[in-house]
């Protein structure tokens, strides 16, 4: 599992690293090249939802090896694209292989582990997440040297061959539901989550009020729609009777606050700390490892705290250290040396990893079991709208703010700190819960 998770989340921004080289090499331009990143996370947007009801009817084992198959297959294809269009195309495919992974990867995680180790087993997990989604540019940078784009997604043929042999051998079979798959609500989610992302992608990059109010009024019609025809369900696809438990909704929307706060550090800060303050995207790269040696440090002690501590105490702490950590970074001094920036990092990643387990666990936790997969699509799903709303966000900043290399940045840190704060305030709410 962790194998095939850390395939999952690096590809989701070891591209991004090569977009340039690609762009050069398929002769397209930088604002088009950028879709070779966002099929992806579109794709794996859209499917999410539906894959984790599919895996709850048919087995989590069988979504996780045929998303294993289609992720692997469809690397090879990305490797082997002569055309921007066939890159596009595999690499929606590539999303859709590892949205079968993500969607109940949580789940499979809570079946696995005895649930008084089920903190530990999560915190494992966000380990893993976090120090792949850091390592995604780095391991880019790295294959650059030495080689062309083509072997970012190479690489992933015989690690995926291998996950695809250990999970045959070992993935334990879940209990089916004895459902049938809802076809119309798994487009209405799609749908919805679709022109949701794609209306604030048209935002962050200049789209027509009109192209924008007509993709958010789609997305409004379609989730109205998928709403109304979940409530009552037994298992509806979007999981209403999970949101229908307070803790289960406020540790949504506590994850909603913390990765919105975390995509507006990481989407500004490479501006603020090249443009603002001369240092290189190599010093760049650097400064900001911190912030994900401390997550995956504070990881697996916020596993272990969790078992005795609640989470809302554990996520209030950690979210209120992260916009500690976020409004320092937007006060830095006008000549900073990298220590002030270091620690600043450190403090927002150790802040994060200590909210993110305790988080998963109760949220994962407070679902029925057989509703698990449910729960961990809507994980997913969770950590995407943020991440997607808080790429939105810089980009609104810094095109209000053009040619200001340090407010602009500096606003963004501001508006992800008071982002962070609103987590923590919700997050205490679930002590009460």
């Amino acid at each position: 599992m962790a194998l095939a998770i850390v395939m999952a989340v690096m590809d989701g921004t070891i591209a991004g690293a090569a977009l340039p080289t690609i762009a050069r090499t398929l002769n397209v331009p930088p604002a088009t090249a950028i879709w070779a990143t966002n099929a992806y996370q579109l794709a794996v947007t859209v499917s999410l939802l539906p894959l984790a009801a599919l895996g709850e009817i048919v087995t989590y084992r069988r979504i996780y090896l045929a998303g294993l198959v289609v992720f692997t297959l469809s690397s090879l294809a990305c490797s082997m694209a002569h055309s921007f269009e066939t890159l596009v195309i595999a690499r929606a495919m590539q999303g859709f292989g590892a949205a079968g992974l993500m969607s109940i990867n949580s789940a499979l995680v809570r079946f696995i582990q005895p649930r008084a180790r089920l903190g530990r087993g999560l915190g494992f997990n966000a380990m893993v997440v976090s120090t792949a989604a850091a390592s995604g540019p780095t391991v880019a940078g790295l294959i650059l040297s030495v080689a062309d784009w083509p072997w970012i997604f190479a690489v992933n043929v015989p690690f995926g061959i291998a996950a695809l042999l250990l999970g045959w051998r070992n993935l334990p079979e879940s209990p089916r539901a004895g459902e049938r798959f809802d076809v119309l609500s798994a487009f209405l989610s799609a749908s919805t989550f679709g022109l949701l992302i794609l209306g604030l992608d048209g935002v962050a990059h200049g789209q027509s009020a009109v192209t924008v109010g007509a993709q958010w009024l789609g997305a409004a019609i379609a989730g109205a729609w998928l709403v109304r025809r979940q409530i009552g369900r037994r298992r509806p696809l979007l999981p209403v009777d999970l949101l229908a438990i307070p803790i289960f909704a406020l540790s949504i929307a506590t994850s909603i606050c913390s990765f919105m706060a975390q995509m507006l550090a990481f989407a500004s800060l490479p501006f603020l700390l090249q443009t603002g303050f001369g240092f290189s995207a190599i010093q760049s790269g650097l400064l900001t490892t911190p912030w994900f040696l401390a997550t995956a440090a504070c990881a697996p002690i916020g596993g272990r705290l969790v078992e005795r501590i609640p989470a809302g105490l554990l996520g209030g702490i950690g979210l209120a250290a992260m916009s500690t950590g976020l409004g320092l970074l937007a006060f830095l001094p006008e000549h900073p040396q990298p220590f002030d920036i270091v620690w600043r990092m450190a403090l927002c990643g150790a802040g994060f990893g200590l909210f993110q387990t305790p988080n998963n666990r109760t949220l994962v936790g407070a679902a029925p079991p057989d509703r698990a997969g449910g729960a961990s699509g809507m994980l997913s799903t969770a950590r995407l709208l943020g991440q997607t709303m808080g790429a939105a966000l810089v980009g609104l900043v810094l095109s209000w703010m053009p040619g200001m290399p340090v407010g602009g940045p500096t606003t963004a840190l501001t508006i992800g700190a008071c982002l962070a704060a609103l987590g923590a305030c919700v997050s205490l709410l679930r002590l009460r819960a």
